[in-house]
Protein backbone atom coordinates (compact mmCIF):
# COMPACT_ATOMS: atom_id res chain seq x y z
CA UNK A 1 0.00 0.00 0.00
CA UNK A 2 2.88 2.32 0.67
CA UNK A 3 4.44 1.52 -2.79
CA UNK A 4 1.40 2.32 -4.36
CA UNK A 5 0.87 5.53 -2.12
CA UNK A 6 4.72 6.56 -3.62
CA UNK A 7 3.46 6.20 -7.06
CA UNK A 8 0.67 8.87 -6.38
CA UNK A 9 0.75 12.34 -8.55
CA UNK A 10 1.94 14.54 -5.83
CA UNK A 11 1.22 17.85 -7.53
CA UNK A 12 -1.99 16.80 -8.08
CA UNK A 13 -2.67 15.07 -4.30
CA UNK A 14 -0.55 19.10 -3.31
CA UNK A 15 -2.81 21.29 -5.47
CA UNK A 16 -5.83 19.45 -4.10
CA UNK A 17 -5.51 19.59 -0.41
CA UNK A 18 -4.42 22.99 -0.75
CA UNK A 19 -7.60 24.73 -2.26
CA UNK A 20 -9.72 21.90 0.17
CA UNK A 21 -7.24 23.41 3.01
CA UNK A 22 -8.54 26.75 1.84
CA UNK A 23 -12.15 26.15 1.32
CA UNK A 24 -12.47 25.33 4.64
CA UNK A 25 -10.74 28.35 6.29
CA UNK A 26 -12.96 30.70 4.04
CA UNK A 27 -16.15 28.99 5.63
CA UNK A 28 -15.19 29.44 8.78
CA UNK A 29 -14.92 32.83 8.49
CA UNK A 30 -18.24 32.80 6.63
CA UNK A 31 -19.50 31.69 9.61
CA UNK A 32 -18.02 35.02 11.81
CA UNK A 33 -20.83 37.25 11.44
CA UNK A 34 -21.92 39.66 14.32
CA UNK A 35 -25.33 38.14 14.62
CA UNK A 36 -24.26 34.20 15.42
CA UNK A 37 -26.58 32.60 12.33
CA UNK A 38 -26.08 28.39 11.73
CA UNK A 39 -23.58 29.49 9.25
CA UNK A 40 -21.26 29.79 12.57
CA UNK A 41 -21.06 26.26 12.37
CA UNK A 42 -21.10 25.25 8.48
CA UNK A 43 -17.36 24.73 8.67
CA UNK A 44 -17.50 21.41 10.55
CA UNK A 45 -20.37 19.95 8.64
CA UNK A 46 -18.18 20.64 5.43
CA UNK A 47 -15.46 19.12 7.52
CA UNK A 48 -17.59 15.81 7.18
CA UNK A 49 -18.32 16.26 3.74
CA UNK A 50 -14.28 16.58 3.00
CA UNK A 51 -14.07 13.33 5.40
CA UNK A 52 -16.63 11.32 3.59
CA UNK A 53 -15.15 13.29 0.20
CA UNK A 54 -11.79 11.10 1.26
CA UNK A 55 -13.05 7.93 1.43
CA UNK A 56 -14.73 7.79 -1.61
CA UNK A 57 -11.46 8.95 -3.39
CA UNK A 58 -9.89 6.28 -2.74
CA UNK A 59 -12.85 3.75 -3.01
CA UNK A 60 -12.52 4.97 -6.52
CA UNK A 61 -9.35 5.15 -6.76
CA UNK A 62 -9.07 1.12 -6.59
CA UNK A 63 -11.43 1.15 -9.42
CA UNK A 64 -9.62 0.50 -12.74
CA UNK A 65 -10.52 2.18 -15.67
CA UNK A 66 -11.38 -0.50 -17.54
CA UNK A 67 -14.46 -1.65 -15.01
CA UNK A 68 -15.23 1.57 -14.95
CA UNK A 69 -15.82 2.25 -18.85
CA UNK A 70 -17.54 -1.56 -18.66
CA UNK A 71 -19.96 0.11 -16.11
CA UNK A 72 -20.55 3.45 -17.74
CA UNK A 73 -23.86 2.54 -19.72
CA UNK A 74 -25.40 1.73 -16.13
CA UNK A 75 -24.39 4.34 -14.66
CA UNK A 76 -25.36 6.98 -17.32
CA UNK A 77 -28.91 5.41 -16.95
CA UNK A 78 -29.20 5.09 -13.38
CA UNK A 79 -28.08 9.26 -13.36
CA UNK A 80 -30.70 10.12 -15.77
CA UNK A 81 -33.38 8.29 -13.62
CA UNK A 82 -32.52 9.73 -10.61
CA UNK A 83 -32.97 13.24 -12.59
CA UNK A 84 -36.64 12.37 -13.92
CA UNK A 85 -37.44 11.63 -10.32
CA UNK A 86 -35.73 14.70 -9.28
CA UNK A 87 -37.60 16.95 -11.52
CA UNK A 88 -41.13 15.23 -10.77
CA UNK A 89 -40.50 14.54 -6.96
CA UNK A 90 -37.43 17.34 -5.94
CA UNK A 91 -37.41 20.15 -3.91
CA UNK A 92 -36.00 23.69 -3.60
CA UNK A 93 -33.57 25.39 -1.54
CA UNK A 94 -32.17 28.57 -0.92
CA UNK A 95 -33.06 31.21 -3.48
CA UNK A 96 -34.53 28.50 -5.41
CA UNK A 97 -37.32 27.34 -3.56
CA UNK A 98 -39.51 26.78 -6.22
CA UNK A 99 -37.23 24.51 -8.25
CA UNK A 100 -36.67 20.86 -8.18
CA UNK A 101 -33.17 20.35 -7.97
CA UNK A 102 -33.12 18.45 -4.40
CA UNK A 103 -33.73 14.90 -3.19
CA UNK A 104 -35.58 14.87 0.06
CA UNK A 105 -36.75 12.52 2.77
CA UNK A 106 -39.04 13.60 4.90
CA UNK A 107 -38.14 17.59 4.73
CA UNK A 108 -34.21 16.03 4.79
CA UNK A 109 -32.11 16.82 1.91
CA UNK A 110 -30.10 14.67 0.80
CA UNK A 111 -28.20 16.13 -2.17
CA UNK A 112 -28.71 17.60 -5.79
CA UNK A 113 -28.32 14.76 -8.40
CA UNK A 114 -27.44 17.22 -11.10
CA UNK A 115 -23.70 17.09 -9.65
CA UNK A 116 -22.96 13.58 -10.00
CA UNK A 117 -24.94 13.51 -12.83
CA UNK A 118 -21.68 15.46 -14.48
CA UNK A 119 -19.64 12.47 -14.07
CA UNK A 120 -21.84 10.02 -15.80
CA UNK A 121 -22.06 12.56 -18.77
CA UNK A 122 -18.38 12.38 -18.54
CA UNK A 123 -17.78 9.05 -18.47
CA UNK A 124 -20.61 8.33 -21.39
CA UNK A 125 -19.16 10.56 -23.47
CA UNK A 126 -15.42 9.15 -22.87
CA UNK A 127 -16.65 6.15 -23.66
CA UNK A 128 -18.24 6.96 -26.81
CA UNK A 129 -15.26 9.35 -28.19
CA UNK A 130 -12.82 6.53 -27.05
CA UNK A 131 -13.91 3.82 -29.53
CA UNK A 132 -13.77 6.31 -32.41
CA UNK A 133 -10.22 5.74 -34.53
CA UNK A 134 -11.26 9.57 -35.49
CA UNK A 135 -12.63 12.88 -34.21
CA UNK A 136 -15.70 14.07 -35.65
CA UNK A 137 -15.84 15.68 -39.30
CA UNK A 138 -19.64 16.54 -39.37
CA UNK A 139 -22.48 18.00 -37.92
CA UNK A 140 -23.47 14.20 -38.32
CA UNK A 141 -20.91 12.90 -36.43
CA UNK A 142 -21.67 15.61 -33.71
CA UNK A 143 -25.39 13.77 -33.25
CA UNK A 144 -24.90 11.27 -31.01
CA UNK A 145 -22.37 13.11 -28.22
CA UNK A 146 -24.84 16.00 -28.17
CA UNK A 147 -27.68 13.76 -27.97
CA UNK A 148 -25.65 12.47 -24.51
CA UNK A 149 -25.20 15.80 -23.26
CA UNK A 150 -29.08 17.34 -24.05
CA UNK A 151 -31.15 14.47 -22.19
CA UNK A 152 -29.46 15.65 -18.91
CA UNK A 153 -29.32 19.45 -19.78
CA UNK A 154 -32.89 19.40 -20.46
CA UNK A 155 -33.73 17.95 -17.43
CA UNK A 156 -31.44 19.77 -15.00
CA UNK A 157 -32.92 23.01 -17.03
CA UNK A 158 -36.48 22.31 -16.47
CA UNK A 159 -36.11 21.90 -12.79
CA UNK A 160 -34.68 24.80 -13.30
CA UNK A 161 -31.16 24.95 -12.64
CA UNK A 162 -29.63 26.99 -15.36
CA UNK A 163 -25.98 27.23 -13.81
CA UNK A 164 -25.55 23.57 -13.69
CA UNK A 165 -27.32 23.09 -17.11
CA UNK A 166 -24.55 25.25 -18.94
CA UNK A 167 -21.86 23.03 -16.97
CA UNK A 168 -23.32 20.04 -19.24
CA UNK A 169 -22.87 22.22 -22.23
CA UNK A 170 -19.22 23.08 -21.75
CA UNK A 171 -18.32 19.48 -20.74
CA UNK A 172 -19.70 18.90 -24.18
CA UNK A 173 -17.62 20.99 -25.98
CA UNK A 174 -14.67 20.49 -24.17
CA UNK A 175 -14.30 16.97 -24.58
CA UNK A 176 -15.39 17.02 -28.41
CA UNK A 177 -12.43 19.69 -28.82
CA UNK A 178 -10.46 17.14 -27.04
CA UNK A 179 -11.22 15.04 -29.60
CA UNK A 180 -9.81 17.02 -32.43
CA UNK A 181 -13.16 18.55 -33.55
CA UNK A 182 -12.19 21.45 -35.75
CA UNK A 183 -13.34 24.47 -33.81
CA UNK A 184 -15.28 25.95 -36.72
CA UNK A 185 -17.42 22.76 -36.56
CA UNK A 186 -18.04 23.36 -32.56
CA UNK A 187 -18.81 26.98 -33.29
CA UNK A 188 -21.64 25.79 -35.62
CA UNK A 189 -22.53 23.64 -33.15
CA UNK A 190 -23.07 26.37 -30.41
CA UNK A 191 -24.29 28.87 -33.21
CA UNK A 192 -28.01 28.36 -32.38
CA UNK A 193 -27.42 28.83 -28.76
CA UNK A 194 -25.67 32.61 -29.89
CA UNK A 195 -28.21 33.14 -31.95
CA UNK A 196 -30.83 32.94 -29.28
CA UNK A 197 -28.68 35.36 -26.68
CA UNK A 198 -28.25 37.49 -29.34
CA UNK A 199 -31.54 37.86 -30.71
CA UNK A 200 -32.88 40.05 -28.07
CA UNK A 201 -31.17 42.67 -30.01
CA UNK A 202 -32.74 42.30 -33.44
CA UNK A 203 -29.31 44.74 -35.35
CA UNK A 204 -26.96 42.06 -33.60
CA UNK A 205 -29.00 39.17 -34.16
CA UNK A 206 -29.30 40.36 -38.30
CA UNK A 207 -25.18 40.99 -38.01
CA UNK A 208 -24.99 37.32 -36.64
CA UNK A 209 -26.82 35.68 -39.54
CA UNK A 210 -24.98 37.28 -42.49
CA UNK A 211 -21.31 36.43 -40.27
CA UNK A 212 -23.11 32.57 -39.54
CA UNK A 213 -23.81 32.94 -43.37
CA UNK A 214 -19.80 33.53 -44.59
CA UNK A 215 -18.66 30.91 -41.30
CA UNK A 216 -21.03 27.79 -43.06
CA UNK A 217 -19.59 28.61 -47.03
CA UNK A 218 -15.86 28.79 -45.26
CA UNK A 219 -16.62 25.44 -43.44
CA UNK A 220 -18.33 23.41 -46.58
CA UNK A 221 -20.35 21.85 -43.90
CA UNK A 222 -22.93 18.91 -46.07
CA UNK A 223 -25.55 20.84 -48.02
CA UNK A 224 -28.34 19.15 -45.59
CA UNK A 225 -26.32 20.23 -42.09
CA UNK A 226 -25.59 24.08 -43.44
CA UNK A 227 -29.00 24.40 -44.51
CA UNK A 228 -30.30 22.88 -40.57
CA UNK A 229 -27.78 25.25 -39.24
CA UNK A 230 -29.02 28.50 -40.83
CA UNK A 231 -32.85 27.35 -40.35
CA UNK A 232 -31.74 26.43 -36.51
CA UNK A 233 -30.96 30.27 -35.88
CA UNK A 234 -33.74 31.41 -37.42
CA UNK A 235 -36.14 29.88 -34.98
CA UNK A 236 -34.12 30.89 -32.14
CA UNK A 237 -34.58 34.73 -33.16
CA UNK A 238 -38.34 33.68 -33.60
CA UNK A 239 -38.31 32.07 -30.68
CA UNK A 240 -36.29 34.42 -27.94
CA UNK A 241 -39.22 35.89 -26.82
CA UNK A 242 -40.93 32.65 -25.55
CA UNK A 243 -37.79 31.52 -24.34
CA UNK A 244 -37.91 34.01 -21.88
CA UNK A 245 -41.51 34.02 -21.07
CA UNK A 246 -40.31 30.85 -19.89
CA UNK A 247 -37.81 31.09 -17.55
CA UNK A 248 -38.86 31.11 -14.08
CA UNK A 249 -39.36 34.94 -12.50
CA UNK A 250 -35.83 34.73 -10.31
CA UNK A 251 -34.40 33.80 -13.86
CA UNK A 252 -35.38 36.65 -15.52
CA UNK A 253 -35.01 38.68 -12.02
CA UNK A 254 -31.20 37.34 -12.29
CA UNK A 255 -30.57 38.27 -16.27
CA UNK A 256 -32.15 41.91 -15.52
CA UNK A 257 -29.76 42.52 -12.95
CA UNK A 258 -26.69 41.29 -14.66
CA UNK A 259 -27.35 43.98 -17.75
CA UNK A 260 -28.12 46.73 -14.79
CA UNK A 261 -27.80 46.21 -11.12
CA UNK A 262 -28.58 48.90 -9.94
CA UNK A 263 -31.62 49.44 -11.42
CA UNK A 264 -33.12 47.10 -8.46
CA UNK A 265 -30.51 47.78 -6.18
CA UNK A 266 -32.78 46.41 -3.02
CA UNK A 267 -33.94 43.27 -4.75
CA UNK A 268 -32.75 41.89 -7.89
CA UNK A 269 -29.22 43.94 -8.05
CA UNK A 270 -28.65 42.97 -4.28
CA UNK A 271 -26.53 40.11 -4.83
CA UNK A 272 -24.30 41.77 -7.67
CA UNK A 273 -23.77 44.92 -6.10
CA UNK A 274 -22.42 43.61 -2.29
CA UNK A 275 -20.31 41.29 -3.80
CA UNK A 276 -19.05 44.29 -6.09
CA UNK A 277 -19.01 46.09 -2.85
CA UNK A 278 -17.08 43.70 -0.78
CA UNK A 279 -14.51 42.47 -3.74
CA UNK A 280 -13.79 46.34 -4.31
CA UNK A 281 -13.66 46.85 -0.31
CA UNK A 282 -10.23 44.40 0.50
CA UNK A 283 -7.90 46.65 -1.68
CA UNK A 284 -4.93 44.41 -1.90
CA UNK A 285 -4.34 42.44 1.41
CA UNK A 286 -7.95 42.87 2.25
CA UNK A 287 -9.71 43.78 6.16
CA UNK A 288 -7.82 40.80 7.68
CA UNK A 289 -9.45 37.12 8.02
CA UNK A 290 -12.15 37.21 9.74
CA UNK A 291 -13.22 40.78 9.50
CA UNK A 292 -14.82 41.63 6.28
CA UNK A 293 -17.58 43.92 7.08
CA UNK A 294 -19.87 42.93 4.56
CA UNK A 295 -19.82 39.75 5.84
CA UNK A 296 -20.22 40.62 8.99
CA UNK A 297 -22.86 42.75 8.93
CA UNK A 298 -24.72 39.87 6.68
CA UNK A 299 -24.76 42.77 3.65
CA UNK A 300 -23.39 39.95 2.01
CA UNK A 301 -25.89 37.04 0.50
CA UNK A 302 -25.30 33.30 -0.06
CA UNK A 303 -21.76 34.01 1.73
CA UNK A 304 -21.12 30.21 2.30
CA UNK A 305 -22.07 29.14 -0.74
CA UNK A 306 -22.96 30.52 -4.25
CA UNK A 307 -21.02 34.40 -3.16
CA UNK A 308 -17.87 33.12 -0.95
CA UNK A 309 -15.47 34.26 -3.08
CA UNK A 310 -16.61 37.73 -2.25
CA UNK A 311 -15.47 36.79 0.79
CA UNK A 312 -11.82 36.31 -0.13
CA UNK A 313 -11.42 39.23 -1.80
CA UNK A 314 -12.67 41.39 0.70
CA UNK A 315 -10.54 39.51 3.58
CA UNK A 316 -8.21 38.80 1.87
CA UNK A 317 -7.60 41.56 -1.32
CA UNK A 318 -5.94 41.02 -4.29
CA UNK A 319 -3.26 39.21 -3.04
CA UNK A 320 -5.96 36.51 -1.67
CA UNK A 321 -7.88 36.15 -4.89
CA UNK A 322 -4.97 35.88 -7.04
CA UNK A 323 -3.84 33.39 -4.90
CA UNK A 324 -6.94 31.13 -5.13
CA UNK A 325 -7.09 31.94 -8.89
CA UNK A 326 -3.66 30.17 -9.22
CA UNK A 327 -4.04 27.47 -7.28
CA UNK A 328 -7.21 26.61 -9.63
CA UNK A 329 -5.13 27.24 -12.50
CA UNK A 330 -2.70 24.84 -11.21
CA UNK A 331 -5.29 21.73 -10.74
CA UNK A 332 -6.76 22.22 -14.36
CA UNK A 333 -2.95 22.69 -15.57
CA UNK A 334 -2.28 19.26 -13.16
CA UNK A 335 -5.12 17.42 -14.17
CA UNK A 336 -4.38 18.10 -18.20
CA UNK A 337 -1.17 16.58 -17.45
CA UNK A 338 -2.71 14.23 -16.45
CA UNK A 339 -5.06 13.92 -19.69
CA UNK A 340 -2.10 14.09 -21.72
CA UNK A 341 -0.05 11.31 -20.60
CA UNK A 342 -2.88 8.59 -19.88
CA UNK A 343 -2.28 5.51 -21.30
CA UNK A 344 -5.87 4.89 -23.23
CA UNK A 345 -8.06 7.13 -24.66
CA UNK A 346 -11.21 7.00 -22.60
CA UNK A 347 -8.89 7.46 -19.39
CA UNK A 348 -8.01 10.59 -21.67
CA UNK A 349 -11.23 12.11 -22.44
CA UNK A 350 -12.59 11.33 -18.59
CA UNK A 351 -9.74 13.59 -17.21
CA UNK A 352 -10.14 16.23 -19.74
CA UNK A 353 -13.96 16.02 -19.37
CA UNK A 354 -13.28 16.89 -15.84
CA UNK A 355 -11.27 19.93 -16.55
CA UNK A 356 -14.10 21.10 -18.60
CA UNK A 357 -16.56 21.05 -15.31
CA UNK A 358 -14.18 22.18 -13.17
CA UNK A 359 -13.51 24.84 -15.81
CA UNK A 360 -16.91 25.55 -15.84
CA UNK A 361 -18.30 26.22 -12.12
CA UNK A 362 -14.47 28.37 -11.69
CA UNK A 363 -15.80 30.69 -14.63
CA UNK A 364 -19.36 30.89 -13.75
CA UNK A 365 -19.00 31.10 -10.26
CA UNK A 366 -16.36 33.49 -10.21
CA UNK A 367 -18.00 35.80 -13.17
CA UNK A 368 -20.57 36.48 -11.03
CA UNK A 369 -19.20 37.48 -7.98
CA UNK A 370 -18.01 40.36 -10.79
CA UNK A 371 -20.68 41.20 -12.44
CA UNK A 372 -19.11 39.25 -15.42
CA UNK A 373 -21.91 37.04 -16.01
CA UNK A 374 -25.71 36.22 -14.69
CA UNK A 375 -26.01 34.95 -11.20
CA UNK A 376 -26.75 31.86 -11.89
CA UNK A 377 -26.13 30.06 -8.40
CA UNK A 378 -23.30 27.62 -9.02
CA UNK A 379 -20.78 26.58 -6.72
CA UNK A 380 -16.94 27.47 -6.52
CA UNK A 381 -15.14 23.85 -6.08
CA UNK A 382 -13.64 23.08 -2.70
CA UNK A 383 -14.94 26.43 -1.39
CA UNK A 384 -18.27 26.68 -1.30
CA UNK A 385 -20.37 24.71 1.48
CA UNK A 386 -22.29 21.32 -0.07
CA UNK A 387 -21.89 17.85 0.39
CA UNK A 388 -22.99 17.23 -3.47
CA UNK A 389 -20.41 19.15 -5.28
CA UNK A 390 -17.76 18.09 -2.80
CA UNK A 391 -18.18 14.70 -3.46
CA UNK A 392 -18.34 14.97 -7.49
CA UNK A 393 -15.05 16.84 -6.69
CA UNK A 394 -13.46 13.66 -4.55
CA UNK A 395 -14.80 11.62 -7.02
CA UNK A 396 -12.81 13.16 -10.09
CA UNK A 397 -10.03 13.64 -8.09
CA UNK A 398 -9.88 9.39 -7.26
CA UNK A 399 -10.48 8.81 -10.75
CA UNK A 400 -7.83 11.42 -12.18
CA UNK A 401 -5.19 9.69 -9.47
CA UNK A 402 -5.77 6.30 -10.95
CA UNK A 403 -5.31 7.86 -14.14
CA UNK A 404 -2.37 9.16 -13.04
CA UNK A 405 -1.33 6.45 -11.10
CA UNK A 406 -2.04 3.87 -14.55
CA UNK A 407 0.47 6.34 -16.41
CA UNK A 408 3.40 5.94 -13.70
CA UNK A 409 2.74 1.94 -13.86
CA UNK A 410 3.53 2.25 -17.64
CA UNK A 411 6.65 3.63 -17.20
CA UNK A 412 5.60 6.85 -19.16
CA UNK A 413 6.69 9.11 -16.24
CA UNK A 414 10.31 7.63 -16.37
CA UNK A 415 10.91 8.14 -20.65
CA UNK A 416 9.49 11.71 -20.36
CA UNK A 417 12.24 12.42 -18.14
Amino acid sequence: MLRRFRKLDRPLLGVVAALAGYGLLMLYSAGRTDVPTFVSAIWQRQLVWLGLGIVCAVLVFRVSPRLLEWATPYVYGLAMFVLLLTLLFGTGAGTAAGSHSWISINGTRLGQPAELAKLAVILMLARWLAERRDPPASLRDLAYPGLIALAPFILVLLQPDLGSAIVFVAILFSMLYWAGTRPALLLLLASPVIGLVLAFSTAVWGAWIVLLAGLVLWVRPYVREGVAVMLANVAMGVLALPFWRHLAPYQQNRLLAFLNPEADPRATGWHIIQSKVAIGSGGWFGKGFTHGTQKRLAFLPAQHTDFIFPVVGEELGFAGVVVALALFAMLLFVLMRVARRATDPFSSFCVFGLVGMLFAHIVENVGMAVNLMPVTGIPLPFFSYGGSFLLTCALAVGVSLRVAWESRQSGYADHSQ
